[in-house]
Order: structure tokens, then sequence, then C-alpha cells
């Protein structure tokens, strides 16, 4: 069963942005193998939404889905307020795909890779030249516009690759891992392209591979396994589903680090580092709730660290071989 962090009070002031993509009950099975199971989805306008999931989990079939490429066999969805079976033509002319092979043309230049994108879109020759022109800029690719697209590096190709996407303007963007076998420089250049779509109102559905880039990335995560959707929150919100996380105190004096150990009955005591560790969600009333025990006890630690999971912990969690039952704390409904 799906695990699903409800949004903070905080997030539920007003009313909820508007769906740029929602989706109920989506299927699509090849031959005898299901690859979507009946997932649900809403992505609010404005902002970055990640799909983590093992390969072959059906990330890439969830993109085709939802633009347009190929047709589900069961369940709804809307993108940019059309029906995907009814409106798939609307659908089309609303978004811009960027799939996980290079759609570049190798055999000619970025500048003329960019016109023949303008030119699909029906742009006149005077629009589509400054439109090419805005986005090379924009993406730092003038001084390599007239060079044939097989002398750019990767991520300069995959620059070029978004750029050509966003010839359409379009308000949705589908990035089916973008950074793949792109080095580290490459890939925060890619990062801080999507940041500025999203500034710019742009919503970001991203596929990846790179938990960092999900961490970094996105305002929510859905995690895909096994046809269904495993879990759903913020970066924090998943982390805090899986058990692990603690508070460690430290003390250099012996007789305060006494006097917290038997505040904080429970906690695991290392005599020789005088120090206490807690089990924690790592969440603020958790971290309170500690502070406040000490306080009572007259007692305060020289050091306090928070230790919770990271995303490589809720990955394997949720999708490893021996899956990690994940239990839903009081935060979640």
């Amino acid at each position: 069963m799906a695990i699903s962090v409800m949004p903070t009070s905080k997030t539920r002031v007003g009313r909820p942005p508007a769906a740029a993509v929602s989706a109920v009950g989506l299927r699509k099975s090849y031959g005898d193998k299901t690859v979507l199971d009946g997932i649900d989805l809403r992505i609010p306008t404005g902002t970055v939404f990640a799909l983590l999931g093992p390969n072959g989990a059906g990330k890439t079939t969830t993109v085709q889905i939802l633009s347009t490429l190929v047709t589900a066999d069961g369940g709804q969805a809307q993108v940019a307020g059309h029906d995907l079976a009814t409106s798939p033509q609307a659908v089309r002319a609303a978004i811009g795909v960027t799939g996980q092979f290079s759609a570049v043309d190798g055999l000619i230049t970025g500048e003329e890779n960019m016109l023949l994108m303008a030119d699909l879109h029906h742009l006149s020759r005077q629009e589509g030249r400054r439109v090419a022109a805005e986005l090379l800029e924009r993406f730092d690719l003038t001084d390599a516009a007239s060079k044939p697209a097989s002398t750019y590096s990767g991520g300069m190709k995959r620059r070029l690759d978004i750029a050509m996407t966003l010839v359409g303007s379009p308000r949705i963007i589908f990035l089916d891992e973008p950074t793949t076998g792109l080095d580290p420089r490459s890939r925060h250049t890619m990062w801080g392209i999507i940041r500025a779509l999203v500034t710019d109102g742009v919503t970001v559905f991203l596929t990846t591979q790179y938990l960092e880039e999900a961490d970094e990335l996105a305002d929510r995560i859905a995690v895909l396994n096994n046809g269904k959707i495993a879990a759903e929150g913020t970066a924090d919100e998943l982390k805090r589903l899986v058990p692990g996380g603690h508070v460690r105190l430290r003390f250099t004096d012996p007789a305060a680090y006494r006097s917290a150990a038997l505040a904080l009955a429970g906690a695991a005591a290392d005599d020789e580092a005088l120090a206490l560790q807690i089990p924690s969600d790592g969440s603020q009333r958790d971290l309170r709730g500690v502070l406040d025990r000490l306080d009572a006890a007259g007692v305060e630690a020289d050091e306090l660290t928070v230790h919770t999971p990271d995303l490589d912990d809720v990955f394997f969690a949720l999708t490893g071989p021996a899956r990690v039952p994940v239990q839903p704390k009081e935060a979640v409904r």
C-alpha cells in the first residue's frame, strides 16, 4: 500500500495550487508484464516533481503516457487542464519532452537544430531566429551555435536538447533522466537550468536515478516500485518514514552526562565518549521534546547532532529485494 505524507499546515493555507498534471488509476501492461498498476498523481503548477524507482519500475512509461507517446490501458489523466484521452493535441501543445536519449541531430549545427524546432512549431522565419538566438544565449551555447552538434560535449548536447524543448514555450516539461552520464559540473549546471525554469513558472516532471538530484530539486517526490507508488512526500517527509534517525548528545562533564542519561531513559549510552543516542524522526517536535527533558533536569549538552536517513535509505527500504516494511508515523495519514 502506498504511503502518502500529507502536506503540513503551512502548505494547506489558502487554496491549493492548480494541478499541472493529475492522474487517477493509471494502468499499463505489455503482454503479461504489468508496468503501471493503478498509480495516482497530482503535481501543482510551478513545482518540480521527481519520480524515483529502480530500472524497469515504469518511470519512462509514466512519462510516455502523460506526454501522449503511448496510451494507458486504464485510468484517467489531465495535463495542463486537458484530458489525455479526448484532447491529446491540446496536451502536446502545452508540453515539452526531453527523453533519456538526446534528440539533437549531430550532423547539423546547434543553431540549425534550434531553427528546425522553430519550423516544427510553425514559427515565422524571423520569430524562429529570434527565439533560437535567445535560447542559445540563455543556455550559454552562442559561441558554439555555428559548430556541428556532434562536436559538443555531453553537457552541451543536453543543454541544447532542453533549449530545443523550450522553443514552443511549454508550461510543463517532462525531463526523463536528463543528467544521466553527465559529469558533476555539468549536472550542477543542469540543476541551475531546472531551477530557473521553475522560477519562470514552468512545471517540471523529473525522473532520475540520482537520489541527490531529487533531494536537491524536487518539491515532492514519489517512489515507484512494482508498478505502484510506494511512497510520496517531500524529501524530508520521506526520510522520516525510514527508521534509524536519532539525536546524539555529547558531554564533557561526566556528572552532566549521568544526569542526562537519567533524564533520557532508554537512550543508548556510550560511557567512553560521554555520549547519548536517542531515537528520533528528526522533526522539530521530536527534537523539542528531547531539549525540554534536558531543561527539566537542568542539563545542557556540549554538542547536539541530528542524524536522519537520506534518500538512499528511503529508496532501498521501499524498493530493495528484501524490502523493509515502512510504517507511517503520527504525521502520516
